[in-house]
């Protein structure tokens, strides 16, 4: 499956810059992960180019939202899994900015998903999804990097 993450602004805290090197580094290894940055602005210009980036058949649509289910990496692995055996081919995950998502594109994705009940700024909740998508990919590889 192809992994394409959408983020509102760059990082600009050197210790996020550092881990989102980190883990994209890591994941070369893994298959195809891509991170794509786009304009910050008002939560409805930027819900409008989240919707933009992502607006292709057969793409799983994931937004990361404090409101949304919170998963842990087993119940996230088997969600991948499942998309997968089904033949999905894209996955994209929406980060917002510091206002946070529309309802207009919650309600069109098809997993809202809160990293955790605390609000994170979203550099850092992009730190902790490279993380996990790493951490699954050596799930899915039979790695020791998950214990």
């Amino acid at each position: 499956m192809k992994h394409t993450i959408i983020a509102a602004g760059k990082p600009a805290l050197n210790y996020c810059k550092d881990g989102v090197a980190e883990y994209q580094k890591r994941l070369k290894r893994y298959g195809s992960y891509e991170l794509k940055h786009i304009k910050d602005g008002s939560s409805e210009d930027v819900s409008k180019r989240h919707l933009e980036q992502s607006d292709s058949p057969g793409t799983i649509r994931i937004v990361l939202d404090e409101r949304g289910e919170q998963l842990t990496t087993d119940q996230f692995l088997k969600k991948i899994n499942h998309w997968e055996m089904r033949g999905e081919k894209r996955a994209t995950y929406h980060i917002g900015a510091s206002d946070g998502h529309t309802a207009e594109l919650r309600k069109k994705a098809d997993l809202v998903w809160a990293l955790s009940p605390l609000t994170l700024q979203h550099e850092l909740a992009l730190v902790v999804l490279l993380e996990q998508l790493y951490r699954i990919a050596t799930i899915q590889k039979g790695e020791p990097y998950h214990r």
